[in-house]
């Protein structure tokens, strides 16, 4: 699996970009190993709630998944949206063995 991170408006922690590979490993796991994971956050108005976009774009054979999601926190949104991908990749091989 190859993994982009990419941070708009801001600089993203070790702490944070362990989180993320950790939770987009969940991916590689469902997906294969020749997933490409970009994963985009971005900070959108720094003066209001709910202002952390993240964007989460999968590449693999056959296809791209995406998911997006404006939350609290940027782990709050990862884990949303990993678990949205994890839904398309399941619903992606079944209807390819059909």
């Amino acid at each position: 699996m190859e993994l982009r991170l990419q941070s708009i408006h801001f600089d993203v922690s070790q702490q944070l970009a362990a989180f993320i590979q950790k939770k987009t490993a969940k991916l590689a796991r469902q997906g294969g190993e020749d997933l490409e994971v970009e994963v985009i956050l971005k900070v959108v108005k720094p003066e209001t709630a709910h202002n952390k976009e993240t964007q989460i774009r999968v590449s693999m054979p056959g296809g791209t998944l995406h998911a997006e999601r404006v939350c609290d926190t940027f782990e709050e949104g990862v884990d949303l949206c990993v678990d949205i991908l994890q839904r398309q990749i399941v619903d992606r091989k079944e209807r390819s063995r059909q």
